[in-house]
């Protein structure tokens, strides 16, 4: 409806504070634009990330700056195969001076969550975190506590260690709004990280003014009021149908690659990540170009592939731009 519209006021106002937000990631993280857009955009979204890198490429900075920046709470899980469920969503405690029992909250209780390693974890544990990530909610001795909000999971995995790990369903990942690869930094970029722990930079007290957890909210408010226009829709609808073999116009040997296709789910994700590029862009409506910003990290964990595309090598995302070579553009 007209009246729910962005006004230019409050599209200013956002720019304001995602700029802020932006200030102060730079502050600890030397490049990695698309993983800070990624996460930007998981945020506003109110979705979960799910990163995936060989170790040393700061995650772990990126989602403690990321908390920092919104003034929100930070908790780390280190996964292992002995991890428990109750040892992230918390338990009950006996005091024996009172003999009554008292609820201890586990670490998914905070704003932003890093969830480090989680295919080190075993299936019963990865559900458990799944099930707190969807339902926004644990249950402890049958007593419901509610998560903060906002509420954001990064979870991390590491693709070049398979021993000891327990592989997510692809039904599982499906959850994840986002899926981002980190990728090494290019040469400038490391001699600037090299540069900043040389001068201490990477260890001082972040500066800047911070956000609060009313702006943010602010800004997953706003995300919803993004016009989408009835062409725009139907875009992201044909890219999907693609996917799983429907769409308006076939890609050659399709067939061949792709086992399954994104859900509705990925349709979902794609137009809402778009409206997230739409207002970190500073405008109020969304166009084709922010349906495929960020297409990779919509889609990549959401096809699952046939054995001769893993054989052949074929990656996710050259299947992924194939099929928005063949859809028209609105």
């Amino acid at each position: 409806m007209a009246s729910q519209r962005i006004g230019s006021q409050d599209l200013e106002r956002a720019g304001a504070l995602l700029d802020r937000v932006y200030g102060v990631f730079r502050q600890r993280v030397v490049g990695q634009t698309e993983l800070r857009t990624s996460m930007v955009a998981a945020l506003v979204c109110g979705g979960h990330i799910l990163l995936e890198s060989v170790p040393g490429l700061a995650k772990t900075t990126a989602a403690q700056t990321l908390a920092a920046a919104i003034s929100g709470s930070f908790h780390r899980i280190q996964c292992t195969p002995d991890l428990m469920p109750n040892d992230i969503v918390g338990s009950q405690v006996f005091n024996y001076g009172t003999s009554t029992f008292t609820t201890q909250l586990g670490p998914v209780h905070a704003n932003v969550v890093l969830l480090d390693e989680i295919n080190r974890s075993s299936a019963k544990t990865q559900s458990a975190m799944l099930e707190a990530m969807q339902e926004r909610q644990t249950s402890i001795a049958g007593e419901v506590h509610k998560l903060p909000e906002p509420f954001l999971v990064l979870a991390t995995q590491n693709p070049i260690e398979e021993e000891g790990t327990y592989v997510l369903p692809e039904a599982q990942m499906d959850r994840f709004l986002l899926k981002e690869v980190v990728d090494y930094p290019e040469r400038t970029e490391e001699l600037e990280i090299l540069a900043r722990i040389s001068d201490g930079r990477m260890t001082r007290e972040l500066s800047g003014d911070p956000l609060t957890l009313d702006d943010v909210r602010f800004l997953q408010g706003l995300v919803d009021r993004v016009y989408v226009a009835d062409s725009v829709r139907g875009y992201v609808v044909d890219v999907v149908g693609t996917t799983r073999l429907r769409g308006p116009q076939p890609v050659p040997g399709l067939d061949r690659l792709v086992r399954v296709g994104a859900s509705p789910r990925g349709s979902i994700a794609l137009l809402r990540v778009a409206q997230a590029v739409a207002l970190m862009d500073g405008r109020p409506h969304v166009t084709p170009e922010d349906v495929r910003a960020l297409r990779h990290a919509v889609l990549r964990h959401r096809l699952v592939r046939t054995f001769d595309a893993l054989a052949d090598g074929i990656t996710p995302e050259s299947i992924i731009d194939s099929v928005f070579d063949v859809v028209p553009v609105p």
